[in-house]
């Protein structure tokens, strides 16, 4: 994109969003000129946090689809649109809601933890919602005597077996972002920087967690790097985040952690569905909208309230 065009949809979006009384939440792994334009920034619990608190008439989300319902489960009288209804998720598209209720049905006994990258509907067959930042704390504050079925991403759930001690039922899912991470570049990468840390998130597979020097959500990994003496850090998540960790230490070097053969795939293609561009054109026409009947809403609205009284 030319920069004549960026300076034209970047003063549009500013027109219109105070035109529209509107706020734009972004995720910490959109482009970079997004979180530029953006409100607030954060991670998945943040986000959720936020679009509760949004006094806005208009939430523009910037994320993928299954973020964009959370907020509009959280404010059904506001507008919430999305740049692309084509931003989706790979953890949410590897957990369809029949499959998982036909889960849920061959283990009644079992308490439903969710991880929030999954549809509306898998989030009403569930009895409470995590995010990477607060599972351990949810995983924790769950009975021992009670069974637990986790879903649907199988590696942090693995992460959280070995953090809590609790033998959950695991959902065979992972993200394709995480998942190609390849542990034999790894190996180079750190022989060459010897003076990094090596920080990760937990959706990473285990084989590549042993390395790190530190795993945690997006926002964790963030703080760290705010507050960890280290000059250099190789970063195993997507990149995005690696903007505002150069904003908030700009004397830092940041090298991103390498993915196998051939793959580029550590950059989430769902996000950067989103852009400049349409997200001009959904808020000059308010369109995608995300929309969902009343049924749905409320019972997808109490695991997720749960999860925020627990957090």
């Amino acid at each position: 994109m030319f920069a004549e065009e960026q300076a034209f949809y970047r003063n549009e979006i500013v027109k219109l969003k105070n035109d529209l009384n509107a706020v734009i939440l972004a995720h910490y792994y959109q482009d970079d000129d997004i979180q530029d334009l953006a409100d607030y920034i954060g991670d998945s619990l943040e986000l959720a946090r936020r679009a509760k608190a949004a006094e806005a008439d208009v939430i523009v989300f910037c994320g993928v689809h299954f973020m964009a319902e959370t907020a509009k489960i959280l404010n059904p009288d506001r507008m919430v649109i999305i740049p692309s209804m084509e931003a989706g998720c790979s953890l949410a598209d590897s957990c369809l809601p029949n499959d998982f209720k036909k889960f849920r049905e061959e283990h009644p006994d079992h308490i439903a933890v969710t991880y929030i990258n999954c549809s509306a509907e898998v989030k009403a067959l569930s009895d409470i919602i995590c995010t990477s930042s607060n599972a351990e704390k949810i995983i924790n504050e769950i009975p021992v005597d009670k069974p637990i079925l986790f879903s649907p991403d199988k590696n942090l759930g693995r992460y959280l077996v070995k953090k809590t001690g609790r033998d959950m039922l695991l959902w065979n899912g992972s993200c394709i972002v995480h998942e190609h991470f390849s542990e034999k570049k790894l190996l180079d990468v750190v022989y060459e920087h010897r003076d990094a840390k090596v920080i990760a998130h937990p959706e990473c597979e285990d084989t590549f967690l042993m390395y790190a020097n530190f795993i945690g959500s997006t926002s964790a990994l963030l703080k760290y790097i705010q507050e960890s003496p280290a000059d250099k850090f190789i970063v195993a998540t997507e990149p995005g985040i690696i903007h505002q960790m150069k904003k908030v230490r700009p004397e830092k070097i940041f090298v991103e952690a390498p993915m196998s053969e051939g793959c580029s795939c550590n950059v989430c293609p769902h996000m950067k569905k989103n852009n400049l561009e349409n997200l001009y054109l959904c808020m000059k026409n308010l369109s995608p909208k995300i929309e969902m009947n009343e049924e749905l809403r409320l019972r997808a609205l109490k695991p997720i309230e749960t999860m925020l009284a627990m957090s």
